[in-house]
């Protein structure tokens, strides 16, 4: 069943189109995480799913039922920020309890309902604590809550994780993917953070001047990029300007071999820094012009004596060093061929 459809949306400030006739329909209990740039469209797509910016066209469907003229309070949405918006003059229940009130909930609905919640989100007993002495990743905790409490049946998140340091946010993406997963929860998230996305979400959409560039699993998107743009926003900087002749791409660093079946013909190649294989028997010339650690890998930007340069990804133990004189030749396998 699908629990969200955009159709035809569009948005205009000031004659720019912000959102140009978007198109997606979000699953019963999928995770969905919108990616781009900033101006890209995102956040106004939430802002018009949850009511509080007006659509110029098209129309916005939860349960097949048409939100035109119904209120943000009437759509039955969640809605997290990136800044949480706890109020800090109430005390951790009294953030998660309301929703719950502006519903009419009775008190002891409120209670057993707040005291579940945080058992959930990992805060057992945490309801009087004062939210301005919670850290950062307790109050992400509690914003998560007080959005859950009311049970609705769309959780958007924007930004959910972006003020947190790297290593909580790794944790808490995890935790969170979990946590929908058991409720089976629907949920509609944007994001600049790749890494965020990918690990959270069922499906990323990923948007490009209120278009959306591409849509499909993390796995389908990672692996092939559907153009030049997605390919850069996802961080892959080999791209250049080839001819498909056979089984090979002509470019400016010699030949590259391509995936079977690639129709020939003028195109753009994306090349992996997967595929960027160092070896003596390569037939690119380069010099290490820089290193940078990943953590379980190294990538090495590497300098050609013709065209740009180019980023190979290396294990730790056999990393050249920055000055050192290598050869290159690719890999089929981590080649994608870009309209």
């Amino acid at each position: 069943m699908t629990m969200l459809r955009l159709e035809d949306l569009t948005v205009r400030f000031g004659g720019q189109a912000v959102l140009d006739a978007v198109d997606l329909a979000v699953g019963e209990g999928e995770i969905v995480c919108v990616l781009g740039p900033s101006g890209s469209g995102k956040s106004t797509l939430l802002r018009v799913v949850a009511g509080l910016q007006r659509a110029e066209a098209g129309r916005v469907l939860l349960g097949g039922r048409d939100q035109d003229g119904v209120p943000t309070h009437r759509r039955e949405v969640g809605l997290m920020f990136q800044d949480h918006q706890l109020f800090p003059q109430r005390d951790v229940a009294g953030n998660v309890a309301f929703g719950l009130r502006m519903r009419g909930a009775g008190r002891a609905e409120t209670a057993a309902r707040v005291a579940e919640l945080l058992d959930l989100v990992g805060l057992p007993g945490a309801g009087a604590r004062p939210v301005r002495e919670l850290s950062g990743g307790e109050q992400q905790r509690v914003a998560l809550a007080r959005a859950l409490a009311p049970g609705p049946r769309l959780l958007m998140l924007d930004e959910p994780l972006g003020q947190l340091d790297r290593s909580l946010r790794e944790r808490l993406v995890v935790e969170l993917r979990t946590l929908f997963r058991r409720l089976g929860t629907t949920v509609l998230a944007v994001t600049h953070d790749q890494g965020e996305a990918f690990a959270l979400a069922d499906r990323v959409v990923v948007m490009g001047e209120g278009r959306i560039a591409q849509a499909g699993t993390p796995l389908e998107v990672w692996r092939r990029p559907a153009s030049e743009f997605v390919a850069r926003f996802l961080g892959f900087e080999n791209v250049v300007a080839a001819t498909v002749r056979g089984a090979v791409a002509e470019t400016v660093w010699g030949p590259v071999p391509v995936p079977s079946g690639t129709a020939e013909g003028a195109c753009r190649v994306l090349v992996r820094p997967g595929g960027v294989r160092i070896a003596p028997d390569g037939h690119l010339a380069c010099v290490v012009a820089g290193r940078t650690f990943r953590g379980d890998h190294v990538v090495v930007r590497l300098r050609p004596e013709g065209g740009p340069e180019l980023d190979a990804a290396c294990a730790l133990a056999v990393a050249p060093e920055v000055g050192a004189s290598v050869r290159v030749g690719f890999a089929a396998e981590d080649v994608v061929v870009l309209p």
